[in-house]
């Protein structure tokens, strides 16, 4: 039986009261500053052109509520159907927003100084893990308010920190679930791996039911120190009458090299916004999205490529396929600062329509403020090839089969480059399974 969702909602009456000035002084100040945010905050409307395309009138935060802790048989069946990287290093499992599972890091971490631990551990044992600047990047993006609703709930989630010089050989991975009806959960990552040091994250956003209706409001906060090597796999799938919302930030130093992929399959509406920032001269970062979108799914992606240093490279490629009446959005700006000069910056989105019904919306664009830069956007949405189809079909292969073949060919440039294979595997089953739901 599912954990029962506390009486207090989320919305600004609840908030008044929510936490109070209970816990450590570290949480009681990010709480406070969220309620007060968030109250001072619009809802997005139709008017702002950070939510352009959004289906901002369906947007109601009103029927959630934090759930309380899972039984323990719910417990442990979820953390048994938590093996999604077969080779992980350590696996925390969230049920609701409580962690159910923590890591046990070998001692040779341990020793080396890694942290890998629910936000509540480190609160009591690392408070000044917390105190970082990470903390204080603000939403540029349009999700000022439901940032704003994760501080204030602040408290769920976890700390990866990576000492300088340490090499993790096999990923970390964290599983979020969700299993009351109605419950909402507010996971926030701290990611900090330091110089020269290197880790891979895979992270697991799952319903425990197909059709839940939940809500996620998590944000993650990533820093790569100089020379840093972090890898990082995000995937949602949430409910099908889930809401989602992701606020991401990655901040790279000096020859730093991120690559990000986020993989979004469920929930009825979600929406991404990730901000990054080459700080560091060599920085690299690579931003890779990929859906299938179904049904009446709307998948709202916003992104930003700061680039506040010379020589660094950006590269984002967001591929969509779109079935029935889904819909998606891209809307992405690549920035250059000045003296920022020799960017390397690239920004594509591809959509693949499967159905006259389905509709993808897209706004990449450029800011440059230096002369000596190499940058280029695009952006395409077309039907599958009538040439390819005609191919499959003459040799026997059914419409829907011969569809579905060509669409994860189309998804395959994103999925060959998640660098675990076990991982890569799990998101296509996945995304396979959307085109028999």
């Amino acid at each position: 039986m599912s954990a029962p969702v506390a009486a207090a909602g989320v919305t600004d009456n609840a908030l008044q009261s929510a936490h109070g000035g209970k816990g450590p002084a570290t949480l009681a100040d990010i709480r406070r500053a969220g309620r007060e945010a968030f109250a001072s905050l619009p809802m997005p409307g139709r008017d702002d052109e950070r939510w352009r395309f959004s289906d901002v009138r369906s947007l109601s935060l009103d029927g959630f509520a934090p759930a309380g802790a899972p039984s323990t048989a719910d417990a442990s069946r979820l953390v048994r159907g938590s093996a999604l990287t077969a080779d992980a290093e350590a696996t925390l499992v969230f049920v609701d927003g409580h962690c159910v599972s923590h890591p046990a890091l070998s001692a040779v971490l341990v020793k080396a100084g890694v942290v890998f631990a629910p936000i509540e551990d480190v609160v009591r044992e690392r408070p000044e893990l917390l105190r970082d600047e990470a903390l204080r990047h603000p939403a540029l993006l349009g999700g000022a308010k439901m940032l704003a609703l994760q501080r204030a709930w602040f408290g769920s989630g976890y700390v990866l920190h990576v000492p300088d010089d340490v090499e993790l050989t096999k990923p970390l991975s964290v599983v979020h679930w969700a299993l009351a009806e109605g419950s909402a959960s507010f996971p926030h990552a701290l990611i900090r791996v330091g110089a020269r040091a290197r880790a891979a994250v895979h992270e697991w956003r799952l319903g425990a039911q197909p059709d839940l209706r939940t809500l996620s409001v998590s944000a993650t906060d990533l820093h790569a120190g100089p020379g840093a090597k972090i890898e990082r796999l995000s995937v949602q799938n949430w409910g099908s009458a889930a809401q989602s919302f992701e606020i991401d930030t990655v901040t790279a130093e000096a020859a730093a090299e991120v690559t990000s992929v986020n993989a979004a399959v469920g929930a009825r509406r979600a929406r991404l916004e990730n901000v990054v920032r080459l700080q560091g001269e060599g920085a690299d970062v690579r931003l890779l999205g990929i859906t299938v979108a179904t049904g009446e799914q709307e998948f709202d992606q916003r992104t930003l490529q700061v680039h506040a240093a010379p020589g660094a490279r950006s590269d984002l490629l967001f591929k969509n396929a779109l079935l029935d009446r889904a819909r998606t959005v891209f809307s992405g700006l690549i920035k250059v600062e000045p003296g920022a000069q020799r960017t390397d910056a690239y920004q594509t989105n591809r959509n693949l329509l499967l159905s006259p019904e389905a509709e993808a919306d897209s706004l990449p664009g450029l800011e440059i403020e230096a002369n000596d830069v190499k940058c280029s956007h695009g952006a395409t949405t077309g039907q599958i090839s009538p040439e390819e189809l005609f191919y499959l079909l003459a040799r026997g292969i059914p419409l829907a089969a011969a569809q579905e073949l060509l669409a994860q060919g189309f998804l395959e440039e994103v999925l060959t480059r998640i660098g675990d294979a076990g991982a890569a595997d799990a998101v296509r089953g996945m995304l396979r399974a959307k085109f028999h739901s």
